[in-house]
């Protein structure tokens, strides 16, 4: 399973990515606005300065406008920034269009705000590269947005799409291993929920064990 960082901020990027176990970053207006990053021009070196870092990975970086001209044209802008760029493109009627067109140019995209299956499936056969339901937001509403993963992956496995599931609005680590076990491509994460992958207890104390014993036979 991919990881990706869903933030803006670069700092926490540097940090995941000099772990060695990042593959791309995921942002949206509300994430740059975090950051105190406004205006086309500055958010536009902000996700070059991103794919700087994380060299190879996927930087989705998602289309203000709402209708199907508008998507197109950022679309094609944010494309051309840098090589590693996916277009992140809401999942709606023009937005399944302009992923259409979009995808039919080679441009890599990510659906994202999917909260069914019958969207995940409009997505895949428009040609996504990613979909991204939203798991925590559905959670929030007493659904299950890990049970949404798990069926839109059933499904794509089934009828063959390549479309990968990015699992998004993970908001702690055990959400990751929900996606881990039901088959997720990538989840996209806070960088708490992936430094808590490290916390064990008995890592704790074991490390402790040791360095006590080395203390031990090691005393002048």
């Amino acid at each position: 399973m991919k990881f990706f960082l869903d933030t803006a901020n670069l700092d926490q990027i540097r940090e995941a990515n000099a772990m060695g176990v990042l593959d791309g970053v995921t942002t949206n207006p509300s994430l740059m606005a975090k950051e105190g990053i406004s205006g086309k021009e500055n958010c536009n070196k902000h996700y070059v300065e991103i794919c700087n870092i994380v060299e190879g990975g996927e930087i989705s970086a998602e289309v203000i406008a709402t209708d199907y001209e508008g998507m197109i044209k950022e679309g094609h802008e944010l494309a051309a920034l840098h090589k590693q760029i996916v277009v992140k493109v809401p999942c709606t009627a023009d937005g399944i269009k302009a992923v259409k067109q979009l995808s039919s140019e080679g441009i890599k995209t990510n659906c994202t705000l999917v909260f069914s299956v019958g969207q995940a499936l409009l997505a895949a056969k428009a040609g996504a590269t990613f979909v991204s339901p939203f798991v925590g937001r559905i959670d929030d509403i007493s659904g299950d947005g890990i049970g949404l993963v798990a069926d839109i992956v059933e499904m794509y496995h089934y009828y063959g799409f390549e479309t990968q599931v990015l699992a998004a609005s993970i908001r702690h680590t055990r959400h990751i291993i929900e996606c881990l076990e039901v088959g997720a491509d990538v989840a996209t994460c806070p960088l708490s929920a992936i430094k808590g992958l490290l916390k064990h207890p008995l890592t704790d104390s074991g490390l402790a064990q040791f360095m006590a014993d080395y203390e031990k036979v090691n005393k002048k």
